[in-house]
């Protein structure tokens, strides 16, 4: 319940009104008043007439809005409404037109395909993550793990009789399952209501609302609770740059342009089939930020991925024709502008939340300080590297010593950007195959060069992302109406694959050389990047002390390679602590290779090398047992002094 005070109400319709409310759903929207009516408000600033219509007035015209001076705002006390009640705004049109709209400030939906708001008041939570969030605020996210375990609720897992899981299920199962499989963190799709779930969460209509369909409120905030008790913080996907095209919803709300461009071309997203938000406006920008906010803190959520930066960055990003800006380019700046301010909001209120963008081009810095030009972000979803090494990993290794380069280039830019590397949803769908189904070859050599890719992918420096079912090596595609194919798990090599995962993602939170530094170039050197002939790659991640490296060794030919020379910083012994051909991980090997004491043979930069075996289509990752990091003594000089 709240306690309205017409001051206040003011100065929040003022702020609404200007783009600077970031708490616009305290203001708009259905609230219950201390003296037990509901306040519901709209903003339909060139609507004719809005009525208030439900369950409560069997939908009829009996509860006119009045509009609240020339703010564009409607609103109406009343006593009748009863939490649970489904509601809608009848709204005439500018153009006389009358249609029942959602309320774009709900906080919570029926099931769709209905699309009716709930009279509805999430109670506060008295919540029970105090350690996590408090260990959050005092610990540098950049120069600590992140393994991010992507998800789409509704298809994670299903009861036997095909409903997918709720929240209150995924409490019980996810998040056991996310803490022994070894992530640190959960990245779900948009959980924000959407009419279609085709569109797997991306063309919203609700960005106050968790969607029905995955549960209540409460069971999300208890989910995120758990995962923050049992150490795993939280994502979420949010789509700030385009909108559901449902005419109910919030195209042309009052008639007119509204949360949309005046410009057809610029508010119509053809490629997608959706409506593009007017970044410009400041009510929209009001609404958006709120959103942001609302979740992030009614929800306790860790971090925000933006979808689809691009689109909102260039005003020829889609298809179809566009307008140049008024320097004559294709810079949005309106997107810009407001990404920088969205960015900028947050981390004032929430400096330790994780802001992500997915963005696919190189033209605008996207992560750094605001004040230098860049977007404001943490971390960019690195696609160049995804796809290049994607379509190394599916090509017959007799290539793959012609373009060794799309390994190794990722190599040359890693710290252009704070990047993390994405092998996400989009890449197991709408035939492109699952990523074991990617892999060259039969279906041994398959999950051999599956272990390959992770090994490569958690060594390179960057943040990781996997997308669900990816960690057992599922064969067929990702269906956003199906549960995984837990079945699989059934075959011991999916199973061996699963463990294998687990073991990876412990070693990468285990090792401090792996994400200690790795905004600094100290934090790799690469031994051999140039050995094409034997498709071999081979390079060093170092932690901040001498002793602490790691070699990582990745061959990629189906060849084993014995007595395989790697140069190595200091002499000493060094032992392998990871062999991704290892029996109990779906290969062949029952004995890890022997300790490698090292040669005074130089190689590369390297004083000093070590010999071991190469499996084929395998990856080793050593590491220094005893070594002796000091340099040797210099011999001492006697210099002729010449009279």
């Amino acid at each position: 319940m709240v306690e309205e005070v017409e001051g206040q109400v003011l100065e929040a319709e003022a702020r609404f009104l200007s783009g600077e409310n970031f708490y616009a759903q305290h203001f708009l929207g259905c609230h219950k008043l201390s003296s037990g009516e509901y306040v519901f408000r709209v903003w339909a600033p060139n609507a004719q007439q809005v009525w208030l219509v439900g369950d409560f007035n069997a939908w009829d015209d009996s509860l006119p809005m009045q509009r609240r001076n020339d703010s564009g705002i409607w609103e109406i006390v009343t006593a009748v409404a009863v939490t649970g009640q489904l509601y809608k705004f009848k709204v005439r049109q500018a153009n006389g037109r009358e249609i029942f709209k959602i309320d774009p400030f709900a906080v919570f939906f029926e099931k769709r395909p209905h699309d009716a708001a709930v009279v509805y008041d999430i109670p506060e939570k008295k919540w029970k993550d105090g350690l996590w969030m408090g260990r959050k605020k005092r610990s540098n996210q950049f120069k600590r793990p992140l393994n991010i375990y992507e998800v789409h609720a509704s298809s994670w897992k299903h009861h036997d009789d095909g409903t997918p899981y709720s929240f209150a299920d995924l409490t019980r199962e996810l998040v056991p399952y996310v803490k022994e499989m070894g992530y640190t963190h959960i990245e779900f799709m948009p959980l924000m209501e959407h009419p279609l779930g085709m569109s797997w969460g991306y063309q919203l209509i609700g960005y106050f609302a968790l969607s029905s369909y995955y549960g209540t409120p409460e069971e999300f905030q208890n989910f995120v609770e758990a995962c923050h008790q049992n150490n795993i913080g939280v994502l979420v996907d949010w789509v700030p740059g385009h909108f559901c095209i449902n005419d109910d919803t919030l195209p042309y709300y009052d008639g007119t342009p509204t949360f949309e461009y005046e410009d057809p071309d610029r508010a119509k997203n053809i490629r997608w089939g959706s409506i593009n938000f007017d970044l410009g406006k400041p009510q929209v920008q009001s609404f958006l930020i709120s959103s942001a906010m609302f979740w992030i803190e009614m929800y306790h959520l860790d971090g925000i991925r933006v979808d689809a930066v691009s689109n909102m960055l260039y005003r020829d990003y889609d298809e179809g024709p566009w307008t140049p800006n008024h320097e004559g380019g294709n810079r949005n700046f309106e997107g810009f502008y407001f990404l920088q301010k969205l960015n900028a909001v947050v981390k004032l209120a929430h400096p330790e939340t994780i802001m992500v963008a997915e963005e696919s081009s190189s033209e605008t810095k996207v992560t750094g300080m605001i004040e230098t030009g860049a977007l404001g972000f943490d971390y960019k979803w690195n696609m160049g590297w995804m796809n290049d090494v994607l379509r190394f990993y599916e090509m017959d290794p007799i290539y793959r010593k012609d373009h060794f380069n799309l390994l190794t280039f990722s190599f040359m830019y890693m710290l252009n950007e704070n990047y993390i590397l994405p092998l996400s949803h989009d890449e197991v769908v709408h035939g492109k195959k699952s990523l074991m189904h990617k892999m060259w070859g039969d279906r041994y050599k398959q999950f051999s060069q599956l272990r390959n890719l992770f090994t490569y992918m958690i060594t390179h420096p960057g943040k990781k992302l996997l997308f669900m079912g990816s960690e057992w090596g599922q064969f067929l595609e990702w269906k956003y109406d199906h549960g995984l194919e837990w079945v699989d798990l059934k075959d011991q090599l999916n199973k061996d694959m699963q463990h294998f995962t687990a073991t990876l993602n412990q070693l990468y939170k285990n090792e401090k050389a792996l994400w200690e530094q790795e905004d600094s170039w100290d934090t790799i050197e690469i031994i051999d990047a140039d050995n094409t002939d034997d498709c071999v790659l081979s390079f060093i991640r170092k932690g901040k002390t001498k002793k602490d490296f790691l070699v990582i060794v990745l061959n990629l030919a189906p060849v084993e390679r014995q007595n395989f020379a790697v140069g190595v910083p200091y002499p000493g012994t060094y032992t392998e602590v990871l062999n991704t051909e290892m029996k109990e991980f779906g290969g062949t090997w029952t004995k890890n290779n022997p300790d490698c004491v090292t040669e005074n043979i130089p190689f590369k930069q390297f004083d000093h090398q070590i010999q071991t075996i190469l499996p084929a289509l395998g990856a080793l990752i050593i590491r220094p047992q005893e070594v002796n990091t000091r340099k040797p003594a210099q011999k001492a000089t006697t210099k002729k002094i010449k009279k």
